[in-house]
């Protein structure tokens, strides 16, 4: 094959997402796309994944503004997205207008290639999705998620050649424009992807595409065998935010290449020149580069198999519930839990409901608390697993389940209940735009919470705001003095009548050999009513249902008075973003819900007070 080989960039959306928690702002993109745009690319990755959620559930952006930016600014190169089927950019199946119209909107606003991927590689789960980027008239990419089993590498009874080689084939009825491996975890072995692509590329005359990650340290040799093996494009990054999590650096791809018959011919100067300007305005983000681990490979994943971006959610996760010291503990459930549900691949939502329930399995004891996003799984609403179900698991997970306790088979009929007008009344004192109702659509808390400070009823959160840049050493008169991080925190100390302001500032801690920064825990009250309910203050009858881990308190599932039995839900908290719905362990009265929806909560926090019944 001597085609010229494409290079898809990746560093203004999965690089930045897998090394700093997806908190590249645009500000600091925009400097740089101009010349990104002129460089050649065959596609800049620059939307979708995590990007939408954090953009307004941490930066405060507008993520559909984003992407017009970077459409006038790259108006040459293809601009490509990460889709999650019908979870778009959540972690929840969407109901299919939704689906419609964010595949609709993403084009009009600028996408011209869709990466369209399941969690489960269900065929069912991406058909919508795929019929709507045909009718946009887009390039559609359909992709294959690359997992294995504890073989470490492609075989075993699960993840083999012919089960990849089955897939594509039932994927091609989606009529895709080509399709792409997407090796989200960096499992892929240099001689399985030779295997792999070679297959491929007698099976199907359509592009084929590589995405993997460096995590294992393959990454490279993997890509040169995957190119061996006749790949058209392959994904990388500019060299300041590679390798680690990140994809391989295109910069010594291009020397490799220089003079082969699939040399990409890109401009290597420009593209270092490039990578100079971006690394200048890294240091402002370095507190997310310090919570990771400082080697650039992580050998373990080739053990545990579970994607960098998973693990920094686990140990934030752990973090803020006192209990860091636990990670090696939920490391090793991960692998157990993951085998529960049937070997899930671990990428996006399947990584997050697997990991937020391997920690509540640590923290509270295997199952005794399910997330809502297990026992929607359990009911066949993610579509059907690459192996059944632990059948204790499953049963213990619909016990009780309010869509039924058998699980369904085929597409959910609520996809087909229209979901976009409700979202659309829910913020009419908002907004009547379209792009704002998808937003409330995909995330109706954290959205809603977006779209008041977008449209000036809230004033935006020191915490949503850029990062101030550090005072240079010229500035600083006592170069000995210690300097406060970027995670220093304000607290006022009330003494007497005097307020004094002090700043607080996390201590550095090492577990299993991994530097992390300490959280500050508190408990935040409710923003926008401080006054305690009468009713907070459990007497000594009464019995607290409390936040076994911080989160997002979403809704309260009784009102005070109530009648409720125990076993029933009393509280939904968004914990590592899956829904966790904790119970009462009496029968009785709700006494107090002290809490208003929408605000964050501590571990510990008492949630509501139930008086139990006396009879």
């Amino acid at each position: 094959m001597t085609k010229p080989l494409g290079i898809t960039d990746t560093t203004f959306r999965d690089a930045h997402q897998s090394l700093m928690a997806t908190r590249l702002r645009t500000e600091d993109m925009v400097p740089i796309a101009e010349r990104m745009n002129a460089i050649g690319f065959h596609s800049m990755e620059v939307w979708g994944g995590a990007t939408f959620d954090s953009a307004t559930r941490f930066l405060g952006e507008d993520p559909w503004s984003r992407l017009r930016v970077f459409k006038k600014l790259m108006p040459d190169t293809p601009l490509q997205m990460l889709l999650r089927g019908q979870s778009l950019v959540g972690y929840r199946p969407y109901a299919d207008d939704v689906v419609d119209s964010f595949v609709e909107r993403s084009a009009e606003n600028g996408i011209d290639i869709f990466r369209v991927f399941d969690a489960l590689n269900d065929t069912m789960n991406l058909e919508r999705a795929a019929s709507a980027v045909k009718r946009s008239g887009k390039h559609l990419q359909i992709t294959i998620c690359y997992s294995v089993t504890e073989e470490g590498k492609m075989g075993g009874g699960i993840y083999n050649l012919k089960y990849y080689l089955q897939k594509v084939e039932e994927l091609l009825q989606l009529g895709p424009d080509s399709i792409c491996v997407k090796d989200m975890a960096g499992l892929l072995a240099p001689y399985d992807a030779f295997d792999l692509f070679t297959a491929l590329r007698d099976l199907v005359d359509l592009p084929l595409q590589l995405h993997t990650h460096y995590t294992s340290g393959m990454a490279s040799m993997t890509t040169i065998k995957a190119i061996e093996a006749g790949v058209d494009t392959v994904d990388t990054c500019l060299a300041p935010l590679a390798l680690r999590t990140a994809q391989p650096a295109v910069e010594p791809l291009l020397t490799t290449l220089r003079g082969h018959d699939r040399d990409p011919k890109l401009p290597l100067e420009a593209i270092l020149e490039v990578g100079d300007e971006l690394e200048t305005m890294l240091p402002k983000y370095k507190q997310y580069f310090d919570t990771r681990n400082s080697s650039v490979i992580d050998a373990r994943v080739l053990s545990h198999q579970i994607p960098g971006g998973m693990t920094s959610n686990l140990v934030s996760q752990l973090q803020e519930a006192d209990a860091l010291e636990r990670l090696p503990e939920v490391l090793e459930e991960i692998p157990k839990t993951r085998k529960d549900l049937g070997y899930p691949p671990l990428v996006t939502p399947m990584s997050q409901m697997v990991g937020s329930q391997s920690v509540t399995n640590v923290l509270m004891g295997r199952y005794s608390v399910i997330n809502e996003q297990v026992k929607e799984y359990a009911y066949g609403l993610y579509g059907t697993p690459p192996t059944p179900m632990d059948p204790d698991v499953a049963s213990k997970a619909l016990a009780g389940y309010n869509r039924g306790e058998s699980p369904i088979t085929g597409r959910p009929p609520e996809w087909s209940q229209a979901e976009l007008p409700l979202a659309m009344e829910a913020i009419s004192g908002l907004s009547d735009d379209i792009d704002d109702g998808l937003i409330y659509a995909l995330y109706p808390t954290t959205g809603e919470t977006f779209l008041r400070i977008k449209h000036g009823h809230d004033p935006m959160p020191d915490d949503m705001k850029p990062p101030k840049p550090k005072p240079t050493a010229e500035a600083t008169t006592n170069s000995e003095k210690p300097m406060a991080s970027s995670n220093a925190r304000k607290f006022n100390v009330h003494i007497d009548d005097e307020v004094i302001e002090v700043f607080v500032d996390p201590a550095r801690e090492t577990v299993g050999g991994v530097t992390q920064t300490s959280v500050i825990k508190e408990t935040i009250t409710p923003s926008r009513n401080t006054t305690p309910s009468p009713n907070a203050t459990p007497s000594n009858t009464d019995v607290s249902v409390e936040s076994p881990m911080p989160g997002l308190l979403l809704k309260y599932e009784v009102e005070e008075g109530q009648e409720i039995k125990a076993g029933e839900a009393v509280v939904v908290i968004e914990a590592m973003k899956m829904e966790n719905s904790l119970p009462s362990p009496v029968s009785g009265t709700v006494k107090s819900l002290p809490f208003e929806t929408g605000v964050k909560v501590a571990r510990a926090d008492i949630l509501a007070t139930i008086t139990p019944n006396t009879a």
